[in-house]
């Protein structure tokens, strides 16, 4: 079983690195249908649709054209790199639309922001050729 360190990690927004990446988050979630009918011992289920959201904080750059390009409204291509981007690595890939965008800094730290992505499509599980 292969395990990784999140320093490993890193988002592409269409062929660009996202630089001054600090983490970011995924996730996929799926509906369920009831379809109990009357007569039924137990409840059942089948499944309806599926959905995935995503965040990133980084540190500001406004010298970075993945950052730059990350407006709230945009339609992306966005990849989750959870191993690093070598042939070979595993990701995850697919369309988003980007719904959020904070910015916040304090006398003593850096600039940073919070990005947040909604999924429009499949996310499909590829490999970095």
């Amino acid at each position: 079983m292969a395990t990784h360190t999140g320093s490993e990690g890193l988002i592409k927004i269409g062929a660009n690195t996202l630089g001054e990446l600090r983490s970011y988050s995924l996730e996929t979630t799926g509906d369920t249908i009831e379809d109990t009918s009357m007569g039924d011992s137990t409840r059942s289920y089948k499944t309806g649709l599926t959905s995935w959201t995503g965040t990133a904080s980084l540190y500001m750059d406004e010298l970075d054209t993945a950052q730059i390009s990350l407006t709230v409204g945009s339609e992306i291509t966005v990849s989750f790199y959870f191993e690093g981007a070598t042939a070979g690595d595993k990701y995850y890939t697919g369309t988003a639309i980007v719904t959020g965008k904070s910015v916040s800094a304090s006398f003593d730290g850096l600039v940073e922001s919070e990005i947040s992505f909604q999924g429009t499509g499949t996310l499909s599980l590829s490999t970095a050729s």
